[in-house]
């Protein structure tokens, strides 16, 4: 991950540089990006991808540091309800039936040498 010291006018414009980071992070992988902040009136959708014959969402939390665990514990009971709300909200809109579907996680942690883990088929 290319990191440098950033100035963010907004938290928006953070969260973004670590959505395109962690889709680079995911490309390198093999997965094939698809859509990247999908909004509609439930919530946004940072990351879908492809990976073979499978339809990813990708929700991606940043966390400067490990307190409270860091962003791997920062996927809400919440966030999870508007996620999967806004998901369906995203197949029903594009018309996608019968498509095999994963919920995975991208957490950063660390500011000065981030850590990311990629959580898959996380509910």
């Amino acid at each position: 991950m290319s990191w440098f010291k950033q100035l963010w006018h907004n938290s928006r414009e953070k969260g973004q540089y670590y959505e395109l980071e962690a889709q680079k992070y995911l490309v390198a992988q093999g997965l094939i990006p698809i859509e990247r902040n999908y909004y509609c009136p439930f919530g946004e959708l940072d990351l879908i991808m492809k990976q073979g014959n499978t339809l990813v969402f990708i929700e991606v939390k940043f966390r400067k540091n490990t307190f409270r665990g860091g962003a791997n514990y920062a996927l809400s009971k919440q966030k999870q309800g508007r996620l999967k709300r806004t998901i369906y909200h995203y197949l029903a809109t594009n018309n996608i039936k019968n498509q095999a579907l994963r919920i995975d996680y991208i957490a950063i942690t660390g500011e000065a040498s981030p850590t990311i883990n990629w959580l898959k088929n996380v509910f």
